[in-house]
């Protein structure tokens, strides 16, 4: 298995690990989520039907209302909240989510971590040393990626 470390800026601080689940598509919020199963229900999307609870979510952007942070704040409260968000493109919605929901939060990255880091990869996040670390779990190694 491969590592790869990315390099970027700490939004919230502290370190968490877990499998990664990754959408290209921006991720949608209040009514594109079922909190209190941890799981992301907007039709269409490319993770619907997939769980997030227990993970750290890699997503490209926030989109919606700023219902966004509550969703996933209610998600946390119960148990089926991420461990860990890797945000491609910070927004308010993100922020304000990640502040919430007070995991492990980081942003603005060296390489595009919606490319390098595939669904099931396992991901460290320590962002008070502004670093994660992605095991590679498919053997595919990424072009130009550091091993």
């Amino acid at each position: 298995m491969s590592q790869i470390i990315l390099h970027g800026r700490k939004a919230i601080g502290g370190s968490a690990a877990g499998e990664a689940i990754v959408s290209v598509e921006p991720l949608g919020g209040f009514c594109a989520v079922n909190a209190a199963e941890g799981r992301i229900t907007e039709r269409g999307h490319e993770l619907e039907g997939q769980c997030f609870a227990g993970k750290i979510l890699v997503f490209s952007l926030a989109k919606g209302s700023s219902g966004w942070s509550g969703a996933y704040q209610a998600a946390r409260q119960l148990g089926k909240g991420p461990t860990g968000l890797v945000v491609k493109t910070m927004n308010t919605r993100a922020a304000l989510g990640a502040v919430l929901m007070r995991v492990p939060t980081m942003t603005d990255l060296d390489q595009d971590p919606t490319k390098v880091i595939e669904n099931g990869d396992w991901v460290e996040i320590d962002a008070e040393n502004g670093c994660i670390t992605v095991t590679k779990q498919s053997g595919r190694v990424i072009s130009g990626a550091p091993e």
